[in-house]
C-alpha cells in the first residue's frame, strides 16, 4: 500500500506530458474474461487513498507536504496493525 501511494504521489506532481502520467490515466479498450473482474492498479490506489486520506485525498497528492502527512499516516497505520509475535 505504501509503495503504491508513494509512486502515485510522485506521478501526480509531474508534468502532464510525461510518460508515467499518461500511462496512469490511459484507458485501454480491452475485453476481459468472464467472471469477477480483477482489480486494476488504479482500483487498488483509490481504495488505499480512501482508507488513509479520506475525502480529497487525490488533491493532497499535488502538494508534497500534505502528501507526506498522508504517507506518515499510512506508515503509522501499518505499524499499529502489525501482528505481535
Amino acid at each position: 500500500m505504501l509503495n503504491r501511494l508513494c509512486w502515485f504521489g510522485q506521478v501526480q506532481r509531474v508534468e502532464e506530458n510525461r510518460i508515467p502520467k499518461r500511462l496512469l490515466y490511459m484507458n485501454l479498450r480491452i475485453t476481459r474474461m468472464r467472471g469477477r473482474p480483477k482489480n486494476r492498479w488504479q482500483d487498488e490506489v483509490r481504495e488505499d487513498g480512501r482508507i488513509v486520506g479520506g475525502e480529497g485525498w487525490e488533491e493532497k497528492a499535488h502538494n508534497s507536504e500534505e502528501w507526506k502527512k498522508v504517507l506518515r499516516t499510512v506508515r503509522n497505520h501499518r505499524i499499529l496493525h502489525m501482528p505481535m509475535e
